[in-house]
């Protein structure tokens, strides 16, 4: 086994929220004991935070990907990871060298083993401990930037120890409201925990304005200059190329010399609203930053499962396309769905689909009535709390022909056997989870073939 390897199975030892969610385990207490411990490596270098319900995975890789085009050195925490424990913690362009890795192992691994008793008497938790780890990461790594993606919520987040150059809050849903609150403004509320005293933010533009509302005061209570994204773009327009099945934007502004053109490997309608928020971000913190280095940043960035196409798939060479799309949302699917429609509208195309059980399944299986040629529903791994009685129940209501199998294993390569044959497109959702596992039966039949 690698050391990053025996480092997983360390860390799995504790207890993973997003595994077996629990309440009432959140506080920062914890995190800043252990960041004090080692000399507040969050600190290291300045940074830039993200939360909200959708899109914040990448407006992070986008910032992230600009200031690399920059010159420089950045560091990207995010999750979940699709195939690598390490694309939690990676630069812009990949992994950082493999000594990066294991010397913060060697440092953090024994300190950690040493502590007797955590604040309050709570056992540290899986995410506080990767969190501390991508901290420890980028401070062996020396990197200029780093760029920070909340786990869950914002106000109570292992990641809100840092004290970032500016904050960025994406669009924002109802989600994990057993743990994050019942309405969307309590939800915001939560996400707006991440506002710092006199820290600029970005607001993106949100479903309504009471949620506006609870961001703007928030902003106003800790003296934080505030912005929305709505209110600085004049002009925002993109469109498809089905040859290199790159997506077009053009958006313009007042913050910006002249308009931001250029090619996205990140598709989706979203997606030009997720690069005006990190330009604006890059220009708020970096106002003479050509816009040249912004255009090739937004192009250079690519980010596994978001709506992400694969053609040739080893051992289901037959599918027209396979795409992978972490979408969970009943907005992001909607998004997705779009996005689908757009690029694929005259082909067929097949759907896989699960969710996690906290998840609103009704309103979404509505979303795929008289759009799929074959439907497979099934569980999203083992990971994450599911519920496919709640999916078949739901996609039944909808009055959707489906065919349903808990064996993730069994219907994902039923699914892709079937659409090959059929020569048809395969749209796999409804999941992060969902999508690595699809991920991992592709490796493996490469793996195999390459033996």
């Amino acid at each position: 086994m690698t050391a990053i390897e025996v480092f997983e199975d360390w860390l799995n030892t504790y207890l993973n929220f997003e595994s077996t969610p629990q309440k009432d385990i959140f506080w920062l207490d914890t995190i800043d004991f252990l960041c004090k411990r080692f000399e507040n490596p969050q600190d290291y270098a300045p940074c830039i935070h993200i939360a909200g319900s959708k899109g914040k995975g990448s407006v992070s890789k986008l910032i992230a990907s600009i200031l690399d085009e920059a010159g420089y050195s950045v560091g990207l925490y995010s999750s979940p990871h699709i195939k690598d424990f390490r694309e939690r913690i990676s630069t812009p362009k990949g992994f950082f060298p493999e000594e990066i890795y294991e010397n913060a192992i060697k440092e953090m691994v024994p300190n950690i083993e040493s502590i007797m008793h955590y604040p309050a008497d709570r056992a540290v938790t899986w995410f506080e401990l990767v969190t501390l780890y991508s901290f420890l990461v980028f401070r062996q790594a020396n990197v200029d930037w780093s760029v920070f993606e909340v786990g869950l919520g914002g106000r109570l987040d292992a990641t809100n120890v840092i004290r970032p150059k500016l904050c960025c809050i994406t669009p924002i849903e109802l989600e994990h409201t057993e743990f994050l609150g019942n309405t969307i403004e309590k939800i915001a509320a939560e996400k707006a925990g991440i506002i710092k005293n006199c820290t600029p933010v970005l607001i993106a533009q949100q479903q309504s304005e009471s949620v506006k509302i609870v961001f703007r005061e928030k902003a106003i209570t800790r003296h934080a200059p505030f912005y929305f994204v709505e209110d600085m773009i004049r002009d925002a327009h993109y469109s498809f190329n089905d040859e290199t099945k790159k997506m077009h934007i053009h958006f313009e502004g007042d913050f910006l010399n002249r308009p931001i053109e250029t090619d996205m490997s990140m598709l989706g309608k979203v997606q030009i609203q997720n690069a005006a928020m990190a330009a604006i971000a890059i220009k708020k913190l970096f106002p003479n930053m050509d816009e040249g280095i912004i255009e090739r940043g937004l192009a250079k960035a690519q980010l596994a499962g978001r709506f992400e196409i694969l053609s040739n798939v080893s051992g289901y060479e037959g599918l027209k396309h396979l795409i992978l799309d972490g979408a969970h949302t009943c907005n992001s699917i909607k998004g997705t769905l779009d996005t689908l429609n757009k690029m694929f509208g005259n082909e067929k195309i097949d759907l896989l689909f699960a969710c996690a059980a906290d998840k609103d399944i009704k309103d979404i299986s509505k979303l795929f009535r008289y759009r799929f040629n074959k439907v497979y529903v099934t569980r999203p791994g083992n990971k994450k709390e599911s519920n496919i009685e709640a999916e078949i129940q739901a996609f039944n209501d909808a009055h959707i022909d489906f065919e349903a199998n808990p064996k993730y294993k069994v219907m994902i390569k039923k699914a892709l056997q079937e659409s090959a044959e059929k020569g048809h497109v395969l749209l796999v959702t409804g999941s992060f989870y969902l999508v690595s596992e699809v991920r991992k039966i592709i490796d493996s039949i490469q793996t195999e073939k390459t033996k």
